[in-house]
């Protein structure tokens, strides 16, 4: 098991950095944010079985609305659960292959993910209060501009937690979508509901103006 956690792609012990597929992307592009549990698979609190992942099926247009468009899909995802000791990497990898093979069944693409285990709670070297990496930080958005030669400005946001939009509004971007949530502004990042098809409507027409 030592052997196969060498080839995981972790550039720090909490900080999982994985280019997903071969496409490629000249820079200045926006991409679409996702976070994870909870708004592209149900949450059930601490995933670690592939088996339990469901997907949340108004996911999908959006993502693949962003393929369509060829704007880069990014995956920021808060796992403090590997800091609590709940599971590890490889569970984690396991979990995450799940939900990227379950979008790929769909047709929707994911182009780059981004995991952050550090937490205060967790034991070292993943005991780390407020890491720049942990959501509401912006940390793996800025990463993945980096990777992707981002225009974080004109990025967009979708997300189930406050966490996830406060993240955007700090990386720079200037819209976000909650999932069922309310509008509001949070750091410079207008916040639009995720709740029914009209919003729906309104989050596809924003991709595809990108």
């Amino acid at each position: 098991m030592a052997e196969d956690k060498v080839s995981y792609p972790l550039v720090e012990p909490g900080l999982w950095v994985e280019r997903i597929g071969a496409r490629i992307f000249p820079t200045g592009l926006p991409a679409l944010f996702l976070d994870r549990d909870g708004t592209i698979n149900v949450d059930t609190d601490y995933p670690s079985d592939p088996a339990d992942i469901v997907l949340r099926p108004q996911m999908l247009p959006p993502i693949e609305a962003a393929n369509r468009a060829g704007v880069p899909v990014v995956v920021v995802t808060n796992q403090s659960g590997i800091a609590r000791g709940y599971f590890d990497w490889d569970a984690f990898a396991r979990v995450n292959q799940r939900v990227l093979d379950l979008l790929a069944e769909s047709k929707a693409t994911v182009d780059m993910v981004l995991a952050c285990a550090y937490h205060e709670a967790g034991s070292d070297p993943l005991a780390v209060s407020d890491h720049p990496m942990r959501k509401p930080n912006p940390g793996m958005l800025l990463e993945a501009g980096r990777h992707l030669g981002l225009d974080l400005k004109r990025s967009l946001i979708i997300g189930d937690k406050p966490a996830d939009m406060e993240a955007g509004g700090r990386a720079g971007l200037t819209r976000g979508w909650l999932v069922d949530g309310e509008a509001s502004t949070m750091d410079g990042l207008a916040v639009a509901p995720l709740r029914d098809a009209r919003d729906l409507d309104g989050l596809l027409a924003a991709i595809r103006s990108l």
